[in-house]
Parts: structure tokens; sequence; C-alpha cells
């Protein structure tokens, strides 16, 4: 699964690295139809761009990687292009896993798996629980996610827990949704230059450095990854203070 990086990119650079990174991952199906080739093969290179944008993560030291790989509002496309990216998310499951266990990464899936069908549901339950005690990545796979239907569903959970209005915080609404045990995204990257986020994480990416960039998914690899890490070094976090 791994891959080498890119010629002139060190494995290791000196700048600040962010907790967590999470991707939107667009330009799949514009990829495929610049060559002329159907989207799924746009998807099948985007496979390989997770790979090394894992790879990536891994050799910089970042803890946490969020990939935006299934949204809710992706059951409006076509049902072939559907069936395309369950099929793909199958065989990367099946034929990663061990590789991705072997490599200390742990996954963690968001979204509402059962959409899939319980066969796939039970394979990410399983892959989460064969891989949950390893601690050198945190790979997170949104599929069929929804910022928007996270936080209704945040806010059900809260009422069935007997939650009283009064005790409503943001610390603890954050308790109650999918990603409590994650911290929240330090940097947001979207490829293939569309400037939005999609209802992806919209609670968690509140203050989150947003990088935009004009490359297609499928030609992501560890030299982005890396500029990316540097660009967001040059940052000036302020959480909504002044700065120092």
């Amino acid at each position: 699964m791994s891959e080498p990086v890119s010629p002139g990119v060190p494995r290791h650079v000196a700048f600040d690295v962010p907790r967590h990174v999470a991707i939107i991952m667009d330009g799949n199906g514009r990829w495929a139809k610049a060559r002329g080739l159907p989207r799924v093969a746009g998807h099948r290179e985007g496979a390989k761009a997770v790979r090394r944008t894992i790879q990536a993560a891994i050799d910089h030291g970042v803890p946490y990687l969020t990939l935006f790989a299934f949204s809710s509002e992706n059951w409006q496309r076509p049902a072939d292009e559907v069936a395309d990216l369950t099929f793909l998310m199958k065989h990367y499951l099946r034929n990663e896993l061990a590789e991705l266990h072997e490599k200390g990464v742990r996954l963690r899936v968001i979204g509402e798996r059962e959409r899939f069908g319980p066969a796939l549901a039970e394979e990410l339950d399983a892959a989460e629980r064969k891989t949950a005690s390893n601690t050198k990545l945190t790979l997170v796979m949104a599929i069929s996610y929804g910022g928007r239907a996270e936080i209704v569903t945040a806010v059900k959970r809260a009422m069935l827990a007997g939650v009283s209005p009064q005790e409503i915080t943001e610390q603890s609404f954050s308790g109650f949704l999918s990603t409590a045990d994650l911290p929240d995204p330090d940097l947001l990257i979207r490829t293939s230059g569309e400037q939005r986020v999609s209802n992806f994480l919209l609670w968690q990416i509140a203050y989150a450095e947003i990088l935009f960039t004009p490359g297609l998914w499928p030609d992501f690899g560890a030299a982005e990854f890396a500029a990316a890490l540097e660009n967001y070094a040059t940052r000036e976090r302020r959480f909504g203070a002044r700065p120092v």
C-alpha cells in the first residue's frame, strides 16, 4: 500500500504539524472525464491517493486523519455510480485492512454505515474492532455522512439521555457527536479548486484552518500533503482572540 515520498520531500518536515487533518477528496469524476475514462476509473485512482495520503500522514506524524469518502448527498448520484463506489469501499476494506493494521492504523467510521446493508456494516464494525488498539494513526472514514444530520442525531441523543436545556454546553453537546472521542480538525483540505465545505464536520471545523487546493484528488500525494502542512505552519491560529 505504501508508496515512496516524492523526491525532494523529506519524510519528517520541521514545521508545526496539525494534530488532526480532514480532507474533502474531490475531483475523481473530473479527473476521469479529462482523460476520456468512465467515472469509476477516477474513483479507482482516488483510492490510490488515499493510500498515499495515509502513508504521508504516518510519515509526518499526524495522529488523526479524516477522509470524506461518501456524503449523505452522494446517494442522489446514478445507481451505477453508487454501486461502483460501494464496491470500491468493500474492495479497499478487504484488501487494505491487514496492511493498515500492520502499520498501526486505527480505523474509525462515522456516518450511516447501515445504509450500505448489514454485510458491509458488519465488516466495518469488525475492522474497527480489529484495529481498536492501534495508536500510530487514527483514520476516520466518513461514509454516508452529513454534518447537519450528525448535529440533529446528537440533539436526539442528548434528549434521549435526559439532558436538560440548562445542562447543555458546547462541551457537553460535543460528547453526543460521532466524533466525541476525537480532537477537532486543525486543518481542512479540499482538492479540485471548489471552495465550500459541503456539509462536512460542520460543528468540528469551527476553528479549523481551511486550504483549498486546485489539484484533483487522484493527483494528490506525499508532496501535496507536505505542502499543505507547510502552509498550515504559516497560519496564525487565534480562536477568536486578538493576535499576541
